[in-house]
C-alpha cells in the first residue's frame, strides 16, 4: 500500500525498530521438525526413537520367542503410554488370530483367546490392513468382548496390523484405562513398531515350525527303528520256532498213520506262511526309505531278472511266466539287493491280479539312455484315475484281502532311490503293464 504524504509542518512519527532477524542456520545443518515442537512432545518423540532402536537390538539378540515378546511388549506398553500391549498372530489357515503374547492381560489367555478375521477391532485391523482406533470400547459396537480376557476398566484401544510383504501376519493392540484419543503421531509410532516386529515374528515362527517338524521326523524315525526291532525279534523268531515244531509234530503224527495228519500240518503251515507274509509287509513298509546312501553298480538286468524269475517261480506256479529281452545283455546302474526286492513286489502284484492260468510277461529293452523292464499281466487292468493312487501306502484298488497295499508304494520308492522310476501303463487288449526305468549312465551323487 503506498505511503500517504504528510504536511511538511507535521513532524514525522518516531521510527519503529525492526525485529531482530532470525539467525541463519549454520552451513550443512538441517532444521529438524522437533525444533518446532513443544519440549514435552520433543521428549516423547526422542523416547520413542530410543525405544525403536532398542527393539531392533533386542530382536537381534533374543534367543527365544518368549524372551523377545516379553521384552518388547513390556517396553512398548511404556513407550506408548498404555496400560496393555498385546500381540495376536494370524493362524496358518488365515481364518483368524490367536493371542500370542500380552503385557497387561491374563497370561492364561495366551494361546487360547481367538478372534475371527474381521471380528472385533483386532480382526477388523487384520482384514482392512489398516489401523483401527476406539475412544471407548465399552460403547463401540465393533469391539468383540472375550470372556475372562478383556476387562471393563480398559477404555480406549488402538489396533495396528503387522504387514510382511503382502501378508498380514498379526495385529498389535494397545489399551488404556483413561479415555484417550489416539492421534496421528501415536498411530505412526505403533505402525513403525509393527513394521519392525512383522518380519522378525514371521521368521521366528517359521523357524519354530521347522524345528518342530525336525523333532517330529526324528521321533518317527526312532519309532520306526524300534518297531523294526520288535517285529523282527518278537514275531519272526517265534514264527520260525512254531514252523519247526509243526513240521516235527506233523512227521510224528504221520508216522502213526493218522489219516488227517497231512491236512492238519498243511493247514498249520499255511497259517504260519500267512503270518510270515504279514510280518514281511510290515517290515517292507518300514524299510522303504533307505537310511544310508545307496551304493549303485553297473548290472546286467537281463541276467538278474531271469535269475530272480527262476527263484520266484514257486510263487507264480499258477501262471505262465515268460521273459523276453530285445537287448541282452541289458546294462544299467542299480543296486542288486534293491532291484531283486523291487522285482519281487512287481511279480507278486501281477500274480495277485492275473487270472489263474493267465500269462505274466517280462520284457526288457533300452532306449534313449534308459533301460526298461516291463512286467505285464492280463488281469482286470487299472483305471486311469487310480494310476497314481496305487503307489500311495495302504491303498488297494479293491476291497479284497490281497495284500496290505504296501508293495507298489515300496517298489516305486526303491526305483527312485536308484535314480529311476516306476509307472503303470495300459496293456492291450486288457491288463496292466508296470514299467521300471533305470539309467544306463552313472547317476550323479546327490549333493
Amino acid at each position: 500500500m503506498p505511503e500517504i504524504a504528510r504536511p511538511i509542518a507535521t513532524p514525522p512519527p518516531p521510527a519503529v525498530p525492526e525485529p531482530p532477524a532470525a539467525p541463519e542456520p549454520a552451513a550443512g545443518r538441517d532444521v529438524t521438525a522437533t525444533e518446532a515442537l513443544p519440549p514435552a512432545e520433543t521428549t516423547r518423540r526422542l523416547d520413542e526413537l530410543t525405544f525403536l532402536a532398542e527393539v531392533a537390538r533386542v530382536m537381534a539378540s533374543a534367543r527365544t520367542f518368549e524372551e523377545l515378546m516379553g521384552t518388547i511388549l513390556d517396553r512398548a506398553r511404556a513407550a506408548a503410554r498404555a496400560d496393555v500391549c498385546s500381540l495376536y498372530l494370524m493362524d496358518r489357515d488365515r481364518a483368524g488370530l490367536t493371542l500370542a503374547a500380552t503385557d497387561g492381560l491374563d497370561q492364561e489367555a495366551v494361546g487360547r483367546a481367538w478372534l475371527g478375521l474381521g471380528e472385533g477391532l483386532t480382526g477388523l485391523a487384520a482384514r482392512q490392513r489398516s489401523p483401527i482406533t476406539s475412544v471407548d470400547v465399552n460403547v463401540d459396537p465393533r469391539f468383540a468382548w472375550i470372556r475372562e480376557v478383556d476387562q471393563a476398566r480398559y477404555t480406549s484401544m488402538c489396533s495396528v496390523p503387522l504387514l510382511w510383504g503382502d501378508e498380514v501376519v498379526g495385529v498389535l493392540n494397545v489399551q488404556t484405562i483413561e479415555r484417550r484419543e489416539f492421534g496421528p503421531a501415536d498411530v505412526d509410532f505403533l505402525e513403525t513398531l509393527a513394521g519392525l516386529l512383522a518380519g522378525t515374528l514371521e521368521k521366528q515362527r517359521l523357524q519354530q515350525e521347522a524345528v518342530a517338524q525336525v523333532e517330529a521326523l526324528r521321533a518317527i524315525d526312532e519309532a520306526r527303528a524300534n518297531l523294526i526291532a520288535v517285529v523282527t525279534h518278537a514275531l519272526r523268531t517265534p514264527l520260525a520256532v512254531v514252523r519247526a515244531y509243526v513240521e516235527l509234530l506233523g512227521g510224528r503224527v504221520q508216522a502213526t498213520e493218522q489219516p488227517d495228519a497231512a491236512v492238519w500240518e498243511s493247514e498249520a503251515l499255511t497259517q504260519v506262511d500267512r503270518l510270515d507274509r504279514t510280518v514281511d509287509s510290515i517290515l517292507d513298509s518300514l524299510r522303504v526309505f533307505p537310511n544310508a546312501r545307496v551304493e549303485l553298480a553297473r548290472l546286467d538286468l537281463a541276467a538278474l531278472v531271469q535269475e530272480e524269475a527262476r527263484i520266484l517261480s514257486p510263487m507264480l506256479r499258477r501262471h505262465t511266466l515268460e521273459t523276453t529281452f530285445r537287448d541282452d545283455p541289458l546294462l544299467a546302474w542299480g543296486s542288486d539287493e534293491m532291484l531283486r526286492r523291487l522285482l519281487g513286489y512287481m511279480l507278486e502284484n501281477a500274480s495277485k491280479y492275473a487270472p489263474v492260468g493267465g500269462t505274466i510277461d517280462i520284457y526288457g529293452w533300452q532306449w534313449d539312455g534308459l533301460a526298461h523292464i516291463a512286467v505285464t499281466d492280463d488281469g482286470p487292468g487299472i483305471p486311469r484315475e487310480w494310476r497314481e493312487r496305487i503307489f500311495e501306502p495302504f491303498v488297494r484298488l479293491d476291497d479284497s484281502p490281497r495284500g496290505a497295499g504296501i508293495g507298489l508304494f515300496a517298489a516305486r520308492h526303491l526305483a527312485r532311490a536308484m535314480h529311476g522310476d516306476l509307472v503303470v501303463e495300459d496293456r492291450e487288449p486288457a491288463g496292466s503293464q508296470f514299467v521300471l526305468t533305470l539309467r544306463q549312465t552313472r547317476p550323479e551323487p546327490a549333493v
